[in-house]
């Protein structure tokens, strides 16, 4: 499902003795690799996005942390990137699997009779924002810093208006997405990055991609 965007350029609208010594060795060896496989499931280590100065929000965001003011907030006592470990990475996973099935995409025009809200979907319909704003939330619950998860505006490849978050690691820029369940770095997923939360303050910072979009799409 998804709306046309209104604002953009050139596109359209809008996971102690012998014997004893013998057998912890024989236990020890599987269990080390399985570590080891674990450890080499986490992402490839990347460059994160690139920033491009400031930029304005999306004026959803901003209706959003009128009436949700502590989602908006920057902590900067936070640290700026998530540490990303085998339990991080799995609950990272976890958790973008979840919503994504729990819950069921409606455009805002169809759910609420307005062209863009940002919300949490507690009726279990939303769009593409929504399904970010909900990840992020059980995250924060599940012991992430929120100023490393932050709301994105890109341009998707049928080139409209998209919502994802973006996971600031120390391996680099990893986006949650409501189109699918893997959880791709910045650079593999195909999309041009406009606009991200900021994590100093209340403004946001400009990647570089094409004109914003003044609304995300229904998708």
């Amino acid at each position: 499902m998804r709306q046309p965007l209104f604002g953009l350029l050139n596109v359209r609208p809008f996971s102690r003795n012998a014997p004893c010594l013998a057998a912890f060795l024989a236990l020890s060896a599987p269990a080390a690799s399985a570590q080891a496989q674990t450890v080499a499931a986490l992402p490839t280590a990347s460059q994160p996005v690139a920033q491009r100065g400031a930029a304005k929000p999306i004026m959803g965001w901003v209706r959003f942390c009128e009436q949700n003011t502590v989602e908006c907030a920057v902590d900067v006592s936070e640290p700026a990137t998530v540490q990303l470990g085998a339990k991080e990475w799995q609950t990272l996973q976890r958790i973008n699997r979840e919503v994504n099935v729990e819950i069921k995409a409606k455009t805002d025009k169809d759910h609420w009779g307005i062209e863009d809200r940002w919300d949490f979907a507690e009726d279990g319909y939303g769009d593409c924002e929504d399904y970010q704003l909900v990840k992020r939330r059980k995250l924060v619950e599940a012991g992430f810093p929120r100023r490393a998860l932050r709301m994105t505006v890109v341009i998707d490849e049928e080139g409209a208006g998209h919502a994802v978050m973006m996971v600031r690691t120390d391996r680099g820029d990893l986006i949650l997405d409501n189109k699918r369940n893997a959880i791709l770095p910045w650079h593999q997923t195909g999309y041009t990055y406009v606009k991200r939360e900021g994590d100093t303050g209340t403004a946001w910072a400009s990647l570089g991609g094409r004109t914003s979009p003044t609304i995300t799409a229904n998708q």
